[in-house]
């Protein structure tokens, strides 16, 4: 994108958002226009491919507030695409030369004062451009992210818990300050001109940009290299912090928690800490979704003629489950808001399964009792069901 198409172009117009719009409007913007005009939604359709490109040319600057603000006052400066002159400036119109304004100075016809330097700095942050000259500045660098593992018991997972958490990352190095050169007087780097970024054509009217590759995208490169980080100027380190898993986490679940990772580089953002969760297993709870799971042995009697079960939860006092007159074996019943944490704050359920208990020794009373009861019901045949099924399958 050149600097004339850069400041001509108006980018609100493009994603169709006002001036005002927040960061947020914005990429609200943004992400349904790519979908409706993503190439590999509209195969073949040459227009609409076009329009992903301005879209995403749009974003590009609009998505970064950096950016927005040179472009808002580049577009404020030159009147959405044309010069305005200055009180002292002449009334008609005035040619002049981009590239003689991006160089350092321009004059127009009767104008008697040069713009400097000022409009380059300006523009030469968006364009990842940068001056040879000695107030030349390297771009900060955010810190890398870290991924680490914890495991978890599986109340901890249900309730949440803070754990401590050793990690090791890179950090500036303590011999050299972070700059890689045993003075502490490292130059910048000549083919990024000490951005950390090279551009890379994507031939579709715009550029990408990639780290570079002789400076590893810190756009510092040392002359005495320190001996401990080898001109890197990061460092092995390794710290403990106590970290906050929420409630309701689930085994193999990936956390994000911003910021948390490596300190940046020159003012730049730290990275963000990964932690994949593990959870112990329960001898009592399972777990399915946000709802919990535990199974109940009852007596041939409690669910033959029905009755209270009182049912053990997770950390809390038991609740009591009415069992209605003939519940089968294997009935699941549900004890709300005795599960797992959900996102919202609320609780999943526990959910209890009904195993029939069958006694295996019986006293000669207990015996009797089971003998009559078969007498009883000797007319009865549950399998009678199952053969006639069979029969006519």
């Amino acid at each position: 994108m050149s600097t004339k198409d850069f400041i001509e172009k108006d980018f609100y117009k493009v994603l169709g958002v006002p001036k005002d719009a927040t960061e947020a409007e914005i990429k609200k913007a943004y992400r349904k226009l790519a979908r409706e005009n993503h190439p590999d939604a509209n195969k073949g359709n040459a227009k609409a491919e076009e329009r992903f490109k301005e879209i995403s040319e749009a974003n590009d600057v609009l998505g970064d507030p950096k950016k927005r603000k040179e472009y808002d006052e580049a577009r404020a400066l030159f009147g959405n695409g044309g010069f305005r002159p200055g009180p002292g400036g002449a009334g008609g119109s005035f040619n002049f030369d981009l590239g003689d304004l991006f160089g350092g100075g321009a004059q127009g016809q009767g104008g008697s004062g040069g713009f400097g330097g000022g409009i380059g700095d300006v523009f030469g942050g968006l364009f990842n451009r940068g001056g040879t000259g000695p107030g030349t500045r390297t771009q900060p660098r955010r810190g890398q992210d870290i991924d680490t593992e914890v495991t978890l018991s599986f109340t901890e997972a249900i309730e949440g818990a803070t754990v401590p958490l050793r990690m090791s990352s890179q950090s500036p190095c303590k011999a050299c300050a972070g700059t890689g050169d045993k003075n502490g007087t490292p130059r910048v780097c000549p083919t990024c001109v000490g951005t950390g970024q090279v551009a890379r054509g994507s031939g579709g009217g715009f550029s990408l940009t990639d780290p570079c590759p002789d400076c590893k995208g810190r756009g510092l490169m040392a002359e005495h290299p320190c001996l401990e980080c080898k001109g890197s100027g990061r460092a092995k380190s390794s710290r403990t912090m106590q970290v906050r898993i929420p409630a309701g986490v689930s085994d193999g679940q990936r956390i994000r928690l911003r910021g948390k990772g490596a300190p940046g580089e020159r003012g730049g953002p730290a990275g963000d800490l990964y932690v994949t969760v593990h959870v112990d297993a329960h001898p009592v709870f399972g777990r399915k979704d946000d709802n919990l799971t535990v199974t109940v042995p009852v007596t041939f009697t409690e669910a033959a003629l029905g009755g209270e079960v009182r049912v053990p939860t997770l950390g809390g006092p038991p609740v009591t489950l009415k069992l209605p007159p003939g519940t089968p074996n294997g009935r699941t019943m549900r004890a709300r808001g005795k599960g797992a944490v959900r996102k919202d704050g609320t609780r999943g359920d526990l959910l209890v399964t009904v195993e029939v208990s069958v006694p295996k020794d019986l006293t000669g009373k207990a015996r009797d009792a089971l003998e009559a009861y078969r007498e009883a019901t000797a007319d009865e045949d549950p399998r009678a069901e199952l053969f006639q099924a069979a029969k006519g399958a």
